[in-house]
């Protein structure tokens, strides 16, 4: 149950999944009548494999579905929702992907549906299958509570033969508004129904003629003959515009967000699904991704980042928390933006139980706790958890001990900062060991290159060496971050601000342009190891 003062925060709220779930409680008046669930879809093409673009939208979409849960919520009970991962894997193959193996075979397979394509991995009875299977166990992996449709099971068992009938019923008005988005010579090909070939087996592009809407008869021209053939039963498919708005027809579906790319398609569909008798989803078109120089991102091109390079270098918590922010901005998808989304999630999540729910609201890591299930009436467990050492510090300290350092080195280190130092009382700093020592290795290293102080700062690094030469071990970060700042502000060192003395530390010792508090960084490397910093920098 959640309490009033959620409730009332929520509907106010300026976080972008609660605002996207007040559009449903604008729909529907409330909460969707009759205690019907408010229907949530996203869609995927099983042409491919998952990859982070299928994460970001079933994520998102779970944003706002629980969003909704609450400020559609009637006496603090949750709103009733569902969520439809819909695999459109009735589609023609149109070409043979890269990544897969007897590319031969599947050649021969050109323009056939997906799922009467056999399997290239010889697990399953389809190609469509193989992929479908390895979409839910990407979303079992993160945890998403769904509900798997496939198109072929829809259309085969004649699920979807009344939509399809109301479609040649509106065949007149959906030709009138889709042919006028067309190129001339495209028109005089297009149809609304894609037949599939009782010869070949091919998703035809053929026009078609509407011999009986009842009955599902067809006639179109295959391999040289005019047939008329019924498209109930999976013997058609619909073109991808009028698919979509079918698919809002007969599933009932009330909110789906898309990419940008699909601007044109929300709105012919729209238009159609309301031809069909049915009502557009609510939604949102959110941004996409760039690469870091700013370019869109090509598959072709290879400029991408996938999730498995995100979850190599970062945490799941990380990719949610950089996908929260910003939906209709587009953002630079590469792995510089790793750290820092690693350090930001912690932060926002130590934050939470000090946040009144006004505030709590827009802390993006409640809303990945409350969307993930760790959430009991909108107190979310885990909420305040922070990290000892923050990545960004991980970072510092392991491209310090080199390439070549090992897990246990690291955590021998982190005795010096957090005491008993077991993995086993720290298992989200354990995991993120493991990745900040794979982004060093692959990324930080490669790139670090100390160089030599110049003389007025040798001069600050020899104070500096003096003053930790007379202090214990157990000195306090605090301590020695103070300690930092006051030689740092000395004239005589000529620094025109702080910011030099800490570049000229970062560039001398850690051989890099940026680098983390001086205090927590020597607390955690020791002191005895910073000396022996300080000394190679003035030796060089």
């Amino acid at each position: 149950m959640f309490d009033d003062a959620l409730i009332s925060a929520a509907r106010v709220s300026k976080a972008w999944p609660m605002q996207e779930a007040m559009k449903l409680v604008k729909r529907f008046g409330g909460a969707k009548p009759d205690g019907v669930p408010a229907l949530f879809e996203t869609g995927y093409g099983p042409s491919g494999l998952p990859h982070i673009g299928t994460f970001q939208e079933v994520l998102r979409t779970t944003l706002v579905r629980r969003a909704y849960e609450i400020v559609a919520s009637e006496g603090g009970a949750p709103a009733p929702t569902r969520l439809v991962a819909f695999s459109d894997d009735m589609d023609g193959l149109r070409k043979v992907p890269d990544n897969v193996p007897n590319k031969d075979m599947l050649a021969g397979h050109l323009g056939k549906p997906l799922s009467r394509i056999p399997d290239p991995f010889g697990t399953h009875e389809s190609f469509a299958h193989h992929n479908n299977a390895r979409l839910r166990d990407f979303l079992d992996q993160f945890g998403f509570d769904y509900e798997f449709v496939s198109a072929s099971d829809r259309y085969n068992s004649g699920a979807f033969d009344e939509a399809l009938r109301q479609v040649l019923r509106k065949y007149d008005a959906i030709m009138a508004i889709m042919l006028p988005t067309l190129r001339e010579e495209r028109r005089r090909t297009y149809s609304p129904v894609l037949p599939v070939s009782p010869t070949s087996g091919v998703v035809l592009q053929v026009p078609v003629e509407v011999v009986d809407a009842e009955a599902g008869i067809v006639r179109f021209e295959d391999e040289g003959q005019l047939i008329e053939h019924c498209i109930f039963g999976g013997n058609a498919k619909l073109q991808w515009k009028v698919d979509w708005a079918m698919r809002w027809y007969a599933l009932g579906v009330d909110y789906e967000m898309c990419g940008k790319d699909l601007t044109d398609s929300v709105t012919q569909s729209g238009r159609i699904v309301e031809v069909l008798g049915g009502r557009k989803p609510e939604g949102m078109i959110y941004e996409l991704f760039l690469d870091a120089n700013g370019e869109k991102i090509s598959k072709s091109k290879g400029n991408g980042l996938s999730i498995e390079e995100w979850l190599t270098y970062g945490s799941e918590e990380s990719l949610g928390h950089y996908l929260y922010a910003n939906p209709k901005s587009a953002k630079q998808l590469h792995v510089g933006v790793i750290p820092r989304a690693v350090d930001e999630y912690w932060q926002f999540r130590a934050a939470i139980p000090g946040q009144e729910w006004d505030k709590r609201l827009g802390n993006p890591a409640w809303h990945l706790l409350h969307a993930m299930g760790k959430d009991s009436d909108g107190h979310v467990k885990g909420a305040g958890d922070s990290l000892p050492v923050s990545f960004g510090l991980l970072l510092n300290l392991v491209g310090v001990l080199g390439a070549g350092a090992t897990h246990a080195q690291v955590w021998n280190y982190l005795g010096n900062y957090i005491g008993d130092a077991d993995p086993d009382d720290h298992p989200d700093l354990y995991r993120l060991v493991e990745k900040a020592l794979a982004y060093n290795r692959d990324f930080v290293a490669p790139t670090l290159k100390r160089r030599a102080p110049a003389e007025n700062e040798a001069a600050a690094l020899r104070e500096l060496d003096a003053w930790l030469a007379g202090v214990p071990e157990d000195t306090t970060a605090e301590e020695l971050q103070t300690q930092v700042y006051e030689i740092g502000k000395k004239a005589e060192y000529g620094f025109e601000s702080l910011r030099d003395w800490f570049r000229a530390l970062y560039e001398t010792l850690l051989g890099s342009e940026q680098g983390p508090r001086m205090g927590s960084f020597i607390a955690l490397y020791g002191i005895a190891n910073t000396r022996r910093l300080i000394a190679e920098a003035l030796a060089s």
